[in-house]
C-alpha cells in the first residue's frame, strides 16, 4: 500500500517549461483499491509560492488509508517539492509519512550551486549535509520531470529513461522503461494511454524489479490514468478519480 502511494508522489518540469504538461492548479485525486475493496486515496496538487526570489512551483501530495484498511494498516503520508518553473530544479522537500507506525518527519533544501542537499531530521533531532549528482530530482519534483522529459513522446518499445533521484539520504537511479500504447476505459471515457514500468526494488512487497505498471495519457498532459502493482499476494490497483486544472484538454476517444 505504501509503496503504492509513494509511487504517486515519484512518478516533472525538465529542461524548459515553456510547454508545460503542467500548471499551477493541476489536481489530481486516485482511488487505490485491492480488488472490490477500496483501500485508500492519493491526491497531487500544483501551487504556486516563492523561493529566493523566484516564483516557483509547489507540489503537495497526499496519501491515505481509508475504511477498514485504515485499521489494518494506517497510511497517512504528506509529501511536498518546491522546484524552479523555469528548470525545474528543487529547492525544498518535505517528507512527512506515518506508515503503519513506521514515521519519518524531513525537509531537505537543495544547493544546487554546490550540488548537495540540507537534510534536516526532525523525529531525530539532527541534521546532515550529503553531497549529489548535479541536477538531482526529489520523489516528488521527478514525477513532473518525467511528464516533460524531451524523450517521452519519442521513446520507442523497451526504451528508458534514467532520472537521478534523492531518496532516503542517498541518490538513486529511477527508471522507466516504455512498453507500449493502449487505449483503455476509464471513468472519463475510453483514452488512448503510453505504458510504461518504473524499475522498483523487489523484496518482500513486490514480486520483481518491474512489478508496477504505469498508464499515461498520449496526449500534452501525460498525466497517469491508473498503476497496478503486482505484490507477493494479488495486486493493488489505482486509477484516476477525479482531476482539474489541466493544462490542455484530455483526449478522450469516446465517452
Amino acid at each position: 500500500m505504501k509503496k503504492l502511494i509513494a509511487f504517486f508522489l515519484l512518478f516533472s518540469a525538465s529542461n524548459a517549461i515553456s510547454q508545460s504538461s503542467f500548471g499551477v492548479g493541476e489536481y489530481f485525486k486516485f482511488r487505490i483499491h485491492y480488488g472490490v475493496v477500496n483501500a485508500g486515496y492519493a491526491t497531487l496538487e500544483v501551487k504556486d509560492a516563492t523561493r529566493e526570489n523566484k516564483k516557483v512551483y509547489h507540489v503537495v501530495g497526499k496519501g491515505y488509508t481509508t475504511g477498514m484498511t485504515k485499521f489494518f494498516f494506517k497510511v497517512e503520508d504528506l509529501y511536498e517539492s518546491y522546484f524552479d518553473k523555469a528548470t525545474g530544479k528543487p529547492y525544498q522537500y518535505v517528507r512527512k509519512i506515518d506508515e503503519g507506525g513506521y514515521t519519518k518527519n524531513q525537509e531537505g533544501f537543495f544547493n544546487q550551486d554546490n550540488n548537495t542537499v540540507l537534510v534536516k531530521d526532525y523525529k531525530n533531532k539532527k541534521q546532515k549535509t550529503i553531497s549529489v549528482t548535479e541536477n538531482v530530482q526529489d520523489i516528488v519534483s521527478t514525477f513532473y520531470y518525467l511528464r516533460n522529459h524531451p524523450k517521452v513522446d519519442k521513446m520507442k518499445v523497451g526504451e528508458s529513461v534514467m532520472v537521478d533521484m534523492f531518496f532516503d539520504d542517498e541518490v538513486v537511479k529511477f527508471k522507466l522503461k516504455f512498453i507500449g500504447r493502449e487505449d483503455i476505459k476509464t471513468n472519463f471515457g475510453t483514452i488512448p494511454t503510453m505504458i510504461f514500468r518504473p524499475l522498483v526494488q523487489s523484496g518482500r512487497v513486490f514480486k520483481e524489479e518491474e512489478s508496477l505498471t504505469v498508464w499515461i495519457s498520449d496526449d500534452d498532459n501525460k498525466i497517469p490514468l491508473r498503476i497496478k502493482a503486482s505484490l507477493a499476494v494479488g495486486s493493488l490497483k489505482a486509477d484516476l478519480d477525479e482531476y482539474k486544472g489541466l493544462a490542455h484538454t484530455l483526449k478522450v476517444k469516446a465517452k
